[in-house]
């Protein structure tokens, strides 16, 4: 008393394949239990061209079909019942119900329970009937009180939802389409949205929503030319909603200043209900790819109660904001070192906290320094090997400053100094560490 599948198919006569499939549904439970009720003559459902094809040559519907077709045209081929047999893929596809109103074939497959062959009396399958008053509910549907086409386009775009109320998993419940059109209208106004069960709360109160955008700046600068300095922007927009309702709709869009640089390798937290195909495609893997997309960038979701991580991205800079210069002279149990930093005209000096870090590697425990700092102060700890220039919350009106010193070291410790396996005699690094309100993106609009 099933469907294993549905079909509306527009008839046009001199079009390249005569029709076009305008709606097709398939029930796999239903096929399941087709599979076993039909044993050796199960005859799989095809996709729509096959089955298309094949029905507009059994219909005489194709322009090209001139020929007399003795299995299809005999005098003992007399159709009467709207049952047909399509010849499909080297095996014979039935029942199948189907015909031709206003030009659109309105065609089903019903469930046969027992096998196919031979083919069981009309009379004891059930599912014809069935399918009979479904196709004449749908016809009755699409064209009560309609003029136009548009109208029958959004009919037909309206046809997944109500079979779902209809015929749901094939089993027809309801005939008049338009019963369930109302009842999906009505629920949609008067029931209230079911709490989903990954939101264990809702908010009462003032809506709210708090957004922040967190960036780190990754710059490896070698002062070499044969080696190229590299920078990248790694960024995260946080978002806290308190908002009243089941499901309420959010949607952020980010705007990029002007010349900014596209954002790329974008990650979405799954809350995010749809996106832009150009959002996520955009790389910073390849070096040749073109598909950068520039924006806006909008991100529609439903948030959950607590904090979250709306989407992660990664960006290209033009310069890193802060340019090194770092030198270190080895002299025995002696290292000279030279540095020097500077700010970027285009970041703006104001800084919560500014430090650079020098760390020494293989080596005994700090024992001396004697240092000069043109800005900040210096820090010394001993034991760890370690020198940390403060530098501040900003830097002078030069943008330039400098540290120059000898640092004394005294015997290796193997329990408590700290090794490294790259940094070994002149190999070293520094490292600056800071964090600013404004960052390279602080121009996005939301």
């Amino acid at each position: 008393m099933a469907q294993r599948a549905v079909w509306l198919i527009s008839h046009e006569p001199g079009a390249p394949l005569g029709g076009t499939v305008r709606f097709s549904r398939r029930y796999p439970t239903v096929e399941k239990r087709a599979k076993v009720f039909n044993g050796a003559s199960y005859m799989p459902i095809p996709e729509d061209g096959p089955f298309m094809k094949a029905l507009l040559f059994e219909l005489r519907l194709l322009d090209d079909d001139k020929d007399f077709i003795e299995s299809r045209d005999s005098c003992s081929h007399i159709n009467k019942t709207s049952v047909y047999g399509l010849l499909i893929g080297g095996g014979e596809l039935w029942p199948v119900v189907a015909f031709l109103k206003n030009n659109m074939i309105y065609a089903c497959v019903p469930l046969v329970e027992q096998t196919l062959s031979p083919h069981p009396p009309l009379i004891s399958i059930s599912g014809i009937s069935q399918g009979f008053e479904l196709l004449f509910g749908i016809q009755d549907f699409l064209y009560l009180g309609q003029k136009h086409d548009t109208e029958i386009n959004t009919k037909l775009n309206q046809l997944p939802d109500l079979l779902l109320q209809a015929c749901p998993f094939g089993t027809l419940l309801d005939a008049n389409l338009q019963n369930s059109l109302d009842s999906i209208n009505f629920a949609s106004v008067t029931h209230p949205q079911k709490q989903p069960a990954w939101k264990v709360g809702t908010y009462k109160g003032k809506p709210q929503v708090s957004i922040s955008i967190t960036e780190k700046v990754k710059s490896m600068q070698y002062d070499k030319q044969d080696i190229a300095d590299t920078w990248q922007v790694v960024g995260a927009v946080t978002c806290k909603c308190d908002l009243e309702g089941i499901m309420p709709n959010v949607t952020i869009s980010l705007s990029l200043p002007t010349n900014g640089s596209p954002l790329q390798d974008i990650l979405v937290h799954p809350c995010v209900t749809s996106l832009d195909s150009a959002i996520l495609t955009s790389s910073s893997i390849d070096a040749m790819d073109d598909s950068a997309f520039s924006g806006p960038y909008k991100f529609p979701f439903t948030p959950p109660l607590e904090s979250f991580n709306l989407c992660y991205y990664t960006s290209q800079v033009p310069v890193p904001p802060i340019l090194g210069f770092y030198q270190m002279k080895e002299e025995e149990i002696k290292v000279k070192i030279t540095v020097n930093l500077k700010l970027h005209e285009s970041v703006k000096n104001n800084f919560e906290f500014c430090e650079a870090h020098i760390p020494f590697y293989n080596r005994g425990p700090i024992t001396h320094v004697e240092s000069k700092v043109s800005f900040g102060q210096l820090e010394v700890f001993r034991e760890k090997s370690l020198l940390i220039w403060i530098i501040g919350q900003k830097f002078p009106k030069s943008m330039e400053i400098s540290l120059s010193g000898t640092v004394t070291f005294g015997a290796k410790s193997h329990e408590k100094q700290p090794f490294d396996e790259i940094c070994i005699g002149g190999t070293a690094y520094l490292k600056v560490n800071t964090f600013m309100w404004l960052t390279t993106l602080e121009l996005f609009c939301f």
